[in-house]
């Protein structure tokens, strides 16, 4: 179990890396008016948002694996494992908003401001925060 928590791990640090910088690179895209910068950004978003996919994939597969082994009683008395399941759906939502905005990027269909992109690259952070309240502290 413990390749298995590693793996993981390796998996939760690639993924929020990604969702840290994905929407850093969305504040410089923002206000960028060159074609050439332009086209840089695209195309560093679309790799970084397809390793940052590769990362949420792992993470999301280890992570039922590792709560499969616990098994269902396990699951269902820890109310905190709960609250940290709701909280990386939150992530799998931003993350699907941030491809969408990859995609609206690439076909200049972008509409929000570098500003509005610096106050969403936060909610990954705080997220993260509450999973790792949720995790050591356990709540409930």
């Amino acid at each position: 179990m413990d390749w298995l928590k590693a793996f993981h791990m390796v998996f939760v640090v690639s993924w929020f890396a990604g969702l840290f910088y994905l929407p850093r690179l969305f504040v410089y895209h923002a206000d960028t008016h060159d074609q050439l910068g332009f086209d840089r950004f695209c195309i560093m978003e679309r790799r970084l948002s397809i390793l940052t996919s590769i990362a949420a994939a792992g993470t999301i597969i280890f992570g039922a694996w590792l709560a499969l082994l616990k098994g269902g009683d396990w699951i269902s008395a820890n109310g905190w494992f709960h609250a940290k399941l709701a909280l990386v759906l939150v992530l799998i939502g931003f993350q699907g908003w941030c491809q969408i905005q990859v995609k609206k990027f690439r076909e200049r269909r972008n509409r929000l401001s570098a500003d509005t992109f610096r106050t969403t690259n936060e909610i990954p952070t705080v997220v993260l925060v509450l999973i790792m309240i949720v995790i050591f502290v356990k709540p409930f």
